[in-house]
């Protein structure tokens, strides 16, 4: 097992190096696995089956989901996750409408392994999944799994970064944080690294960027709920 101490690279979502598969096919941290199975045993003991929609991200895959929505090939929505009119907004307003929802390339949790977006299938119906807030609230197909993450998340070493509006990235109350890892690789992460990453990459928004790069950091990088 490695040492939990990440590398830039790691940090940064340009290696698989601090990864392993999982049997549903998912990137994790090797130091989370024990951990997520114990919750995942859990939850099934309290006849949720807990299931990954999401787990690490590349750089590249991040860079792509943020080009298309600053391009207006994917869908924009404001922090109530209403519709909002791509023509209408100015680089400014785009760089936030996107930042409330995705995060920079090189900024996203998700490059780190130990963050996981969570679903249970059993309880979607015949519905589609739409990691949606209104999803894990109250009357959602998805509630009984928010409460129960709320409740149960930290006996297990996780928690819940995106559990609160902080004016920040929106509500995400599927995406869990393991706390260990994901303090250590927060605690190295910096504007330098992130501007280091972005200068020679072909990103929409780039000036709006690198303008706004230190307060950035500040409102939806390090702006999540403490565990």
């Amino acid at each position: 097992m490695m040492k939990s101490e990440f590398s830039v690279e790691q940090l940064l979502g340009l290696t698989e190096s601090h990864l392993t598969t999982i049997e549903t096919g998912h990137l994790l941290h090797v130091e989370v696995i024990t951990d997520w199975q114990r919750l995942q045993q859990a939850a099934l003991h309290d006849g949720i089956n807990l299931q990954i929609a999401s787990s690490f991200r590349s750089f590249e895959r991040q860079l792509a989901i943020w080009n298309a929505k600053a391009s207006g090939q994917r869908q924009l929505n404001d922090r109530l996750n209403q519709p909002l009119d791509f023509s209408a907004l100015t680089p400014n307003q785009l760089l936030d409408a996107i930042l409330t929802w995705s995060a920079l390339p090189g900024a996203s949790r998700h490059h780190w392994g130990c963050d996981l977006d969570l679903y249970d299938p059993d309880m979607l119906g015949a519905l589609s999944l739409q990691l949606e807030p209104w999803e894990y609230q109250t009357g959602g197909p998805m509630a009984p799994l928010g409460q129960w993450l709320s409740d149960n998340l930290t006996q297990y070493g996780f928690y819940l970064p995106y559990h609160t509006d902080r004016g920040g990235v929106a509500i995400e109350p599927w995406h869990i944080s393991h706390v260990k890892l994901s303090q250590q690789a927060s605690s190295r992460l910096n504007v330098s690294m992130l501007a280091d990453a972005l200068i020679n990459t072909d990103i929409c928004l780039s000036a709006q960027i690198q303008a706004k790069l230190a307060n950035i950091f500040i409102q939806y990088i390090s702006n999540v709920d403490s565990c």
